[in-house]
């Protein structure tokens, strides 16, 4: 009897102790958050985040999963619940540079629920892409991209097998062709007016419009001239694609979500996709059917009976034009800001861009061949701001061996091609914005791994040489056409990152264009 009231007095000390502990960590967690700005979580109330806290403040006593008899990779330290997430802030890819300095160039750590390697120098990074590529092949299971691309029937998003197969080769035979890219007389007309006036143009702005209807209008030929309803669409996949989720981090919290109008915003998203991409289809099922035409376009190869797809995977593939697209402008948007800073390089650019257009009226594509410093330029920017700075997330499905570390099943691999970018032990002045050092590499990546903005391997994107050739169109057709200067009182433009979907400026791009044929 004294035996067991001992064990039971010495069992409620043991839990006492626990509790005590995780309700100090629990303090220590809510002092952080409220310590936190602009992030991942600028979108949450601290009273939700803390009703997270409480709901699982038991979650390390009764979810603890043994790791022993796996060699991990090092680990910063973490809390409860939340795992590593507080070391994160206020950018996740600069963050896992600093972490990965201290902790190697394969690093291991848990997000809330979900285990996360992060890969931060070029040997590891081609075993992951290149030699180890059909272990991390997949890609991992995010509500928004689940949702949206109607269960991974997108070509981005698609599990590693024979559907992404088909629909990487469907993508490379109906997508790719700059004969149908938009003229850029439009743009130049609604620049030029702007220079009369004397205001400054939104330039990020226009340049997502535009390339995203340049995109479409390459793979999609259609009457609908409604710019404003594809714009809208856009922006609804992009802001929801970058938008925290609980369901991913948290399983157990999806109902999250909803509280937080995630789930609301989704729904909206999809009923207004779902009318545009139908009116799409309807039109060129419609023509097809009247007109016995030949396939014109991406969306004609879809509709075949041959690849037997679903209206919702016809659907899925074309929404990755949109993913595509963003890089692009995104690109394009900080080539032009590295460029109007560097008062240096704009003139050098301009200068061999008149030159060899010459007495043309404007750029066409076989000029851009003999634009040698301009595609440095454009390397030297993707170089340090890669649109995608840890690439598309990977996935293994089984335990995978990488420099001697055991990864566990289902952990999300990033490859921080930001901090490969700018490791100073592999450039020369790696913060510099200097475009010669790319004088006669011609290649968009390099072998080494040391310059990989879009990946490599299996999984690269099939459409990234056309996304190429309409970035050095665009901006050779802005650098002939147009001088620039800064609005107002500015001294410099504000060149400070924000982390959405892709990592874009978070000031707008403003400049006031000057006419150079006036």
């Amino acid at each position: 009897m004294r035996k067991e009231s001992c064990s039971t007095h010495n069992t409620t000390q043991h839990n006492d102790k626990l509790n005590s502990k995780a309700m100090v960590e629990l303090s220590h967690a809510q002092q952080w958050l409220e310590g936190q700005g602009e992030g991942w979580f600028n979108n949450l109330t601290l009273s939700l985040l803390f009703l997270l806290f409480i709901s699982v403040l038991f979650w390390r006593k009764f979810n603890r999963v043994s790791s022993t008899k796996l060699n991990l990779p090092p680990s910063p330290p973490k809390l409860p619940l939340i795992g590593h997430l507080h070391h994160l802030f206020p950018f996740f890819h600069s963050a896992c540079r600093d972490l990965s300095n201290k902790y190697g160039p394969i690093m291991l750590l848990q997000l809330g629920h979900a285990p996360f390697l992060i890969v931060s120098s070029p040997d590891t990074a081609k075993k992951i892409l290149m030699t180890q590529d059909t272990e991390f092949a997949d890609r991992p299971l995010m509500t928004a991209a689940r949702i949206i691309m109607r269960g991974y029937t997108n070509v981005i998003f698609a599990p590693y097998g024979e559907y992404w197969r088909q629909g990487k080769k469907l993508f490379g035979e109906g997508l790719l062709s700059l004969q149908r890219v938009q003229s850029f007389k439009h743009v130049r007309e609604k620049i030029s007016r702007s220079c009369s006036l004397q205001t400054p143009v939104n330039l990020g702005e226009m340049f997502r419009a535009f390339i995203t209807k340049t995109s479409f209008r390459c793979a999609i030929t259609t009457t609908s001239q409604d710019g404003h309803r594809l714009a809208k669409m856009y922006n609804g996949v992009m802001t929801i694609m970058g938008d925290f989720s609980f369901e991913y981090f948290f399983p157990s919290l999806g109902w999250m979500d909803v509280l937080t109008g995630f789930r609301r915003r989704l729904r909206k998203i999809i009923q207004e996709n779902d009318i545009f991409l139908d009116q799409l289809i309807e039109e060129h099922i419609s023509k097809s059917t009247h007109n016995c035409r030949k396939k014109e376009d991406l969306l004609d190869l879809l509709l075949q009976k041959e690849y037997n797809l679903t209206r919702g995977n016809i659907k899925a593939l074309i929404l990755d034009l949109f993913l595509g697209s963003d890089d692009v402008a995104t690109s394009l948007e900080w080539a032009f800001a590295k460029i109007f800073n560097k008062p240096n390089v704009m003139k050098k650019a301009q200068e061999e861009v008149r030159r060899v257009v010459g007495m043309k009226s404007k750029v066409h594509e076989e000029d851009i061949h003999q634009m040698e410093y301009l595609k440095c330029v454009l390397k030297e920017t993707l170089r340090l701001h890669p649109a995608g700075p840890t690439l598309v997330p990977r996935i293994n499905n089984k335990v995978a061996s990488v420099n001697g570390y055991d990864i566990p099943p289902n952990t999300t691999v990033l490859v921080n091609v930001w901090a490969i970018q700018r490791d100073p032990k592999i450039w020369d002045n790696a913060e510099e914005f200097i475009p010669k050092r790319f004088t006669n590499k011609s290649e968009i990546k390099s072998p080494d791994h040391t310059f990989i903005p879009f990946g490599t391997g299996k999984r690269l994107c099939p459409g990234i040489s056309f996304g190429i050739a309409i970035l050095e169109l665009f901006l050779a057709n802005l650098l002939f056409h147009f001088d620039w200067k800064l609005p107002g009182d500015l001294k410099e433009l504000d060149m400070t990152e924000w982390q959405g979907f892709s990592l874009k400026m978070k000031a707008p791009l403003e400049l006031i264009p000057i006419s150079h044929f006036a």
